[in-house]
């Protein structure tokens, strides 16, 4: 049977893991051993945050929403209750943009809940 040698192999699978490790500080975008540690907990890490990047977001629209509430006398749990007594199918993302961008489409919808 023909001999064969990992070599090429060994070395493909290193390129490719010290190719994701560009612009890693130190020595772990250099050394293998280094590297495959660092990726081992970026990859978790950023598995991980992709979650709680959502759970972040919806708390600062939640924040902006309120922020823009107070100013028509309405707390941001009693709207939430206005919107969805009313049908009012509007995510929390979109409300905070219109608070943001278009206070008095707004205040429209504040005053359509009321």
């Amino acid at each position: 049977m023909a001999r064969v040698k990992r070599g090429k192999m060994a070395h493909k699978r290193r390129k490719y893991l010290l190719s994701h490790v560009k612009g890693f500080r130190w020595g772990r975008k250099a050394k293998y051993r280094l590297a495959k540690d660092a990726l081992l907990h970026a990859w978790t890490y950023s598995f991980r945050d992709r979650r709680t990047k959502k759970r972040n977001f919806r708390r600062l629209w939640q924040q902006q929403i309120g922020a823009a509430c107070k100013q028509f006398g309405i707390s941001y749990s009693k709207l939430v209750h206005y919107l969805k007594r009313n049908k009012i199918e509007l995510d929390r993302k979109i409300l905070a943009t219109l608070a943001q961008s278009h206070p008095e489409i707004f205040k429209k919808i504040v005053e359509k809940v009321k």
